[in-house]
């Protein structure tokens, strides 16, 4: 139990050290990792209702659709993000300092069969992770909203609290 809520904490304070980078350099630090672009989700908290954010990597862009991975660095748990993205499939990326309106879903089998072969091909980390968990570890699938505008974060007074 200690030992989880360790790594949790640690996955926060990376989260929001690399957002603080982010945001002071424009996006010209730490705007790739390990080749691949990095993200901030943006979603809304499956019981407390509020903007939560955190950042990932995106292991396949393709066009406008873009692959998360919910491994959690091989955990036996899901990511808080992404069981609040399953409760608000709504949610926002900012990538490369735009934000994108996007509605989130769970990648089938069929799509992650023919996907994970790429996410390993971009970071072996991944296989590495999938090895260490029971889980099986989920791919989203975000693609593009058109029938909304996303919302300004930065000009926002409330920011969104980091998962």
């Amino acid at each position: 139990m200690h030992r989880r809520w360790l790594a949790d904490l640690g996955f926060k304070a990376m989260s929001r050290a690399h957002r603080t980078v982010l945001r002071v350099t424009g996006g010209r630090v730490l705007g790739s990792a390990g080749g691949m672009p990095v993200v901030e989700l943006h979603t809304v908290g499956r019981r407390s209702g509020r903007p939560r954010s955190t950042m990932l990597t995106a292991p396949v862009v393709d066009g406008g659709r873009v692959v998360l991975v919910a491994s959690k660095g091989g955990d036996d748990r899901d990511p808080d993000w992404y069981r609040n993205l399953l409760a608000h499939p709504e949610i926002q990326l900012t990538m490369a300092g735009a934000h994108l309106a996007m509605r989130a879903r769970r990648a089938s089998a069929e799509e992650k069969a023919d996907l994970w072969p790429r996410v390993v091909a971009a970071n072996p980390g991944y296989g590495g992770y999938q090895r260490r968990t029971e889980r099986d570890i989920p791919l989203v699938i975000c693609e593009p909203r058109h029938d909304v505008a996303p919302p300004s974060w930065k000009s926002s007074r409330k920011q969104p609290k980091v998962c």
